[in-house]
């Protein structure tokens, strides 16, 4: 359907969200093999129409560049030769991972006689709305499609003629693979009310994944009568304590905040114990300036580096610069690190630099974030590095899923009971 012949948004939305509901109903009942051969077909497709894909990509660059989108905006809007074979290689990779639908875990006889376990099920219809990058619209319908969900897929304006054209690549794969195309929708219209649809349809739609600004995400999360998977911010801290291996706190320190700067997982703040404060920040800021980081410190912080930092303001602790500019402040002792953390983090990841077991367990245990480390860079909080294989996206709820979300993370179980004529006494 082209966007000029949506009228009836409501309808129209109404018509995708029965579609998806019946279509994932099929796909529940998919076994591995039909999964993964939608998968291979879909990947197959978009190497066959990669002339299509950019020229339908260079529409949309056009109108963004129309519209004076920044480079960097232009630039993660771009369909590129590399980009189309990551898209590819994704969906191959994702086809190569272990199903999760259908596994049986935790059987246990009970005293009737009868065994209980749960078994992995799919979520059902999970909507997802993002924004800029094109890819997004292959790498979210692979995971649902192999999480065994049906999936409304509602890409940002910008990417409009981009993602319907990968969106056709995916219906011809999955008709290919004789699953229904309408197992993978994506929303032919830019109007925002589509967005209002979708998240205010429990019947259509089980669960909603926002991908995008915090604007974004902060509406969907306050008129959403779905549930929402999300986090708003990464402000990630860097704990490094007074019996820390300096050469260790060195590395993980500069890693965490230079390594990549506009990332969820990137800390923003770093905390460093009192007595340690004078040998570690001079050379840790150092390094930091070379590599043109602005840094924002505390009083003493600002005594220890001087003209090198400038005085952190109470706002600064509550912001993901997703820049190079690094908050730091100088703390009595973990507990004072831990009411830092407590106060300013935004619950994605944060990282203890110590030797001391005793310490490390005590932040492992009473840090609440998603990812809480010891000794290791931030930047590992990632569905890749932690052997999922790929994400979703990255949660700091507590429900349903935490930190990243992979395949397991679309999934939701059930109990299962086996019997053999038990009945109740």
């Amino acid at each position: 359907m082209a966007e000029a012949e949506i009228t009836d948004i409501a309808a129209y939305m109404a018509e995708l969200g029965s579609a998806a509901r019946a279509a994932g109903r099929v796909l529940a009942a998919a076994d591995t093999a039909a999964k993964n051969a939608a998968l291979n077909a879909i990947a197959d497709d978009l190497d066959q129409h990669r002339t299509v894909l950019i020229e339908e990509n260079r529409k949309d660059l056009n109108a963004g560049e129309a519209k004076g989108l920044d480079a960097a905006l232009l630039d993660r809007l771009a369909l590129t030769a590399p980009r189309i074979d990551a898209m590819i290689e994704g969906l191959r990779q994702i086809a190569a991972l272990p199903d999760p639908i259908g596994e049986i875990f935790d059987m246990k006889y009970r005293p009737s006689g009868i065994q209980v376990g749960r078994m992995r099920v799919p979520l059902g219809v999970v909507g997802i709305i993002y924004e800029s990058r094109p890819n997004v619209t292959a790498d979210a319908a692979a995971l649902c499609l192999k999480s065994g969900n049906a999936t409304v897929l509602r890409g940002g304006s910008e990417a409009f003629h981009s993602n319907q054209a990968i969106a056709r690549c995916i219906a011809r794969g999955l008709e290919a693979a004789g699953l229904p195309a309408t197992a993978v929708q994506v929303v032919a219209t830019t109007d925002r009310a589509a967005v209002g649809a979708m998240i205010t349809s429990p019947e259509h739609i089980d669960v909603i994944i926002p991908r995008g600004g915090k604007g974004l995400i902060e509406r969907i999360s306050k008129d959403a009568r779905v549930p929402v998977i999300k986090h708003l911010d990464g402000i990630c801290h860097v704990y490094v304590d007074d019996e820390a291996d300096p050469h260790k706190a060195f590395a993980v320190a500069l890693n965490a905040k230079t390594q990549r700067y506009g990332t969820c997982n990137t800390m923003e703040t770093l905390l460093v114990h009192d007595t340690v404060a004078a040998d570690f920040l001079p050379g840790i800021g150092a390094a930091l300036a070379e590599k043109g980081v602005e840094l924002r410190g505390c009083a003493k912080t600002c005594a220890i580096l001087g003209e090198h930092c400038k005085t952190a303001t109470a706002e600064d602790w509550d912001t993901e610069y997703l820049a190079p500019i690094l908050s730091i402040r100088v703390v009595d002792d973990l507990d004072q690190a831990m009411d830092h953390i407590e106060a300013h983090s935004s619950r994605h990841t944060e990282s203890i630099i110590t030797e001391n077991l005793g310490k490390a367990r005590r932040f492992l245990r009473e840090v609440d974030s998603s990812s809480v480390m010891v000794n290791a860079s931030t930047r590992f909080a990632d569905g890749f590095e932690y052997g999922l294989g790929a994400e979703i996206g990255i949660s700091t709820d507590k429900f349903h899923a935490r930190g990243p979300v992979g395949l397991e993370g679309l999934t939701s179980v059930k109990y299962i009971v086996l019997g053999d004529g038990h009945i109740r006494t």
